[in-house]
């Protein structure tokens, strides 16, 4: 199990919005979860802003700011609130068990709307870019 379960959704926004939580913890999974508690608080667009804010201030606490991609970040919040909008789930541990893919499959989930790279892209750090492939809804 992920450390970040052992914090409720509460404590755990709280840990990264105060820049509280250890960087070690903050996975591709914990990542995820901030995505899915700031949609089901604040709706998809809040939920944008917040994020970008919260995790730009996050990465230059630990250090980590050259690693902030603003494109990989948005793309994540959208294919997140994509799932949500089919998901059954009530809790994240429900809606990762339901879509595993985003957990497992998520470079090639985002190669299905990207063909280029957009981890290693200097620009994508800096700019949102828009799918190339397939939009996102």
């Amino acid at each position: 199990m992920q450390k970040h379960f052992e914090l409720s959704d509460a404590d755990f926004e709280q840990k990264i919005i105060l820049c509280e939580l250890n960087s070690s913890d903050f996975t591709h999974e914990a990542h995820l979860r901030f995505a899915w508690i700031n949609i089901d608080k604040y709706g998809i667009k809040q939920a944008e802003k917040n994020i970008q804010n919260q995790l730009q201030k996050f990465v230059e606490s630990v250090g980590a700011k050259d690693k902030y991609n603003i494109t990989l970040t948005l793309a994540a919040i959208k294919a997140v609130y994509h799932f949500m909008l089919k998901s059954n789930s009530d809790s994240f541990k429900d809606f990762i068990i339901e879509f595993p893919r985003l957990k497992y499959n998520f470079k090639e989930l985002m190669d299905c709307h990207y063909g280029f790279d957009i981890y290693n892209s200097e620009k994508a750090k800096t700019d949102f870019l828009e799918p190339d492939l397939v939009p996102f809804d």
